[in-house]
């Protein structure tokens, strides 16, 4: 902020407080023409119903002095005037940092002796998998769900069907550096081709369809799919295409959801958990995924 913008904050906030103990000086002492207190102050309602000129208790009216003082040491002790620091010099990111060093200094070395264990020695250890599932439930449920079974655009983690493999170092992979999945939309073939390869793709995991169709799909299939899914659809975990003959389909296996997908391409993201989490949280966070399918 510059010293401009940052004194125009100061200069306001100050004036709004200063007009605050104006307002409530104004508000309390008596005025000329004011009905004396206690009387009527000629407002009357239903006949019988009369506004008397009572003043505010001393006591009410000193709680708003002592807020706007409560406001002002505030103010003083923390930022809130412009590029003012406070006096202690506090920040939300100086406080998260410190409560991050606290909890590495706590909990760091039990992450790094997990980190000295393989997957499959993690997995029989309940300690270790109790804090994998806390780590799972605190940065991944959001987006997985709390049993991991995924919703429509983010994978299931519970079953054997991997975009980019299931050994625990494929997962930690993907967890520490993220994957970014592309299906270029073919929205080229038109209405007709785009529901013929729908066709021929639902016959590859055995399900009906047209068989008419799914002849003329199969031709623009091995034109058009096969670099990333293989000339047998079973997909390819190197670059994160997915298996076409099983039954699990990650934006819906619809004929409406598959004609959506070669029309107009899917683009899934994970973000990448490196420099968020460390590599030793990591470690165990894989590892718990990797018993979920296990």
């Amino acid at each position: 902020m510059s010293n401009f913008w940052s004194g125009w904050v100061i200069v306001i906030s100050l004036a709004n407080i200063l007009g605050c103990v104006w307002l409530i000086w104004w508000a309390s002492k008596p005025k000329q023409g004011e009905a004396a207190k206690g009387d009527v102050t000629g407002h009357t309602w239903d006949d019988d119903l009369q506004e008397l000129n009572n003043p505010m208790p001393r006591w009410w009216l000193w709680l708003f002095y002592i807020t706007i003082v409560f406001g002002l040491v505030y103010l003083a002790v923390y930022p809130g005037y412009g590029a003012y620091k406070g006096t202690f010099g506090w920040s939300q990111t100086g406080q998260y940092e410190q409560e991050m060093k606290q909890a590495n200094d706590v909990y760091g070395p039990i992450f790094a002796g997990y980190a000295k264990q393989d997957a499959d020695t993690l997995v029989n250890n309940k300690m270790a998998m109790d804090s994998g599932r806390r780590l799972f439930l605190t940065y991944c449920s959001t987006c997985h769900g709390s049993d991991a079974g995924g919703s429509q655009g983010y994978p299931n983690l519970s079953d054997n069907d991997w975009l980019y493999g299931g050994k625990a170092e494929q997962i930690k992979t993907s967890i520490l550096d993220g994957r970014r999945g592309a299906m270029p939309a073919f929205a080229h073939l038109g209405a007709q081709g785009i529901e013929e390869v729908a066709n021929h793709v639902m016959t590859l995991s055995g399900r009906k369809a047209d068989a008419t169709k799914a002849a003329a799909g199969k031709a623009t299939f091995a034109a058009q799919c096969v670099a990333c899914h293989g000339a047998d659809g079973k997909g390819n975990i190197y670059i994160g295409a997915p298996n076409l003959t099983d039954k699990t389909w990650l934006y819906g296996s619809t004929k409406r959801h598959i004609m959506d997908s070669v029309e107009k391409g899917r683009n899934g993201v994970m973000p990448a958990h490196r420099d968020f989490l460390g590599e030793d949280k990591v470690h165990l966070l894989s590892a718990y995924i990797y018993s979920l399918s296990k």
